[in-house]
């Protein structure tokens, strides 16, 4: 989880860096040093909080400036579907265009990765009842498809619009749509959802990769030494606070680095995305759903998902012969969810069931209610 945090944070700021770059004409790594430094700030300082206000504006300007500005705008300059159709291949559509095995993986990897991704249940968690966490979270995935649509649609407009203008890097698309397509006040505005969009992923997934590192990863890591370290410290909730800006800004810059380096940020999301479904996509959906599932059983299958998936993906990248081929190859997704599943079944079934009272207490925590285990001061009263 660390790993895909840290990956989607930079390859957001890498995203939205390109806007600089197109708009300004800076250098990639000073675009990207800026722009990273820009969220760094906000959500070292302010935490989750800055980030909630901070995505609530996000949300409007690139709601705006994708569904009512960009898109509109680069029909109309390709001529609207009609004109597309004309000047296009008809693979462009075909539901099934980019293969029905494609579209199968983009839904496990992407759908599913959205399912079970900390920066999505961090946003849950602060929701005020369940009602609200429930109702957001339905109409975010609706609100998902729609800007998947809209993309996809200004993706096809921009190949027929823009097809006598060089563009450096696929990347630069969105930018390049904005300035040559749009008038110049409703470019920078598109130009700003951009941003907003990019900003809001990427401010949300350092939350995450710094809450993940510190309550998970470091006590975890320290338990390989014999050492017991409690993240929390509740009697001074003034040092938990600046702990957890520490782990924000040094994750913070350790995105900024990755960004830098990372030049291709489908090819870097692929890869994010293909750690977290093939490592924890089986022991987090089998943990909901079976009660026969066990810790132990959890942990290796983590361990064989992400294994398998990133040494199928290594190997296939290093034979690869094709531009889909590697990276961007379905297999490596699939073989590390059978690993993982494999591997879940065979452990929970082959070790002890979870002890009942376990259950039951997660059975009731799960429905809302509260544990049956005895308070403290019950437990050591004389």
């Amino acid at each position: 989880m660390l790993a895909y945090t840290l990956m989607l944070c930079a390859t957001s700021t890498g995203a939205y860096a390109t806007i600089f770059v197109v708009l300004f004409g800076l250098d990639r790594a000073l675009a990207i040093a800026i722009g990273g430094a820009i969220v760094l700030v906000y959500s070292t300082v302010g935490g989750m909080w800055s980030i909630t206000l901070a995505d609530q504006v996000q949300f409007v300007i690139k709601t705006v400036g994708i569904f009512f500005l960009m898109l509109p705008f680069t029909m109309n300059a390709a001529g609207g579907l009609d004109g597309i159709r004309s000047r296009v291949d008809e693979s462009f559509f075909q539901i099934d265009g980019i293969g029905l095995q494609t579209i199968i993986t983009y839904f496990v990897v992407y759908t599913l990765g959205l399912l079970i991704g900390q920066d999505i249940w961090q946003r849950v968690f602060t929701a005020k009842t369940p009602g609200v966490a429930r109702w957001g979270g339905a109409t975010a995935g609706i609100y998902c498809i729609l800007y998947g649509v809209a993309g996809a649609l200004i993706g096809m407009a921009a190949s027929v619009a823009l097809s006598n203008i060089e563009i450096a890097a696929k990347d630069d698309v969105y930018a390049e749509v904005a300035q040559n397509l749009l008038p110049v006040g409703i470019g920078g505005l598109v130009l700003a959802a951009a941003v907003a969009a990019m900003m809001s992923t990427a401010s949300g997934a350092l939350i995450a990769a710094a809450t993940v590192a510190r309550a998970d990863v470091l006590p975890f890591v320290a338990s390989w030494f014999g050492k017991d370290i409690n993240t929390e410290d509740t009697d001074n909730p003034e040092h938990d606070v600046k702990a957890n800006r520490i782990w924000v800004l040094t994750l913070g810059i350790i995105a900024i680095v990755i960004a830098i380096i990372t030049k291709d940020v489908v090819a870097a999301l692929t890869i994010a995305y293909d750690i977290l479904v093939g490592g924890l996509l089986v022991a987090i959906l089998g943990g909901l759903v079976w009660k026969r599932g066990t810790g132990i059983a959890a942990a290796a299958s983590m361990a064989a998902g992400s294994v398998v998936t990133l040494g199928t993906m290594i190997i296939l990248e290093i034979n690869a012969k094709a531009p889909l081929d590697g990276i961007y190859a379905n297999e490596p997704i699939y073989y590390g969810l059978i690993a993982s599943a494999v591997v879940y079944i065979a452990v929970s079934l082959a070790t002890p069931p979870t002890d009942p009272q376990v259950m039951r207490n997660w059975q009731r925590r799960v429905s809302g209610q509260e544990s049956e285990e005895a308070p403290a001061e019950a437990v050591t009263a004389p």
